[in-house]
């Protein structure tokens, strides 16, 4: 499903316009971003947990070329599935 379909997808379950259905799908989007920079983590009971992970800085390989290359240090978001979703897909 892409950001388009959810847009249509909550204009339809909600009666709100697609403008507006944007509008509050890209809110939700940003409350997460937003949550991720201050807390390290964004809980949704029973859906998934966002959580921001710290990676070191680690030496990898080109896999062409087999010369090393220095990977730097970054922040990755983690998703685990709450146990609605997964009853929901199970």
């Amino acid at each position: 499903m892409s950001k388009t379909d959810l847009v249509n997808y909550v204009a339809e379950e909600t009666g709100l316009t697609k403008a507006d259905s944007s509008r509050a799908v890209e809110a939700v989007m940003q409350g997460v971003i937003k949550g991720l920079k201050k807390e390290g983590k964004v809980t949704l009971t029973g859906f998934c947990t966002f959580a921001a992970k710290k990676k070191a800085a680690k030496q990898g390989r080109n896999p062409r070329t087999g010369a090393p290359v220095t990977i730097p240090a970054r922040v990755a978001v983690t998703i685990k599935a709450g146990s609605k979703l997964k009853d929901a897909l199970n």
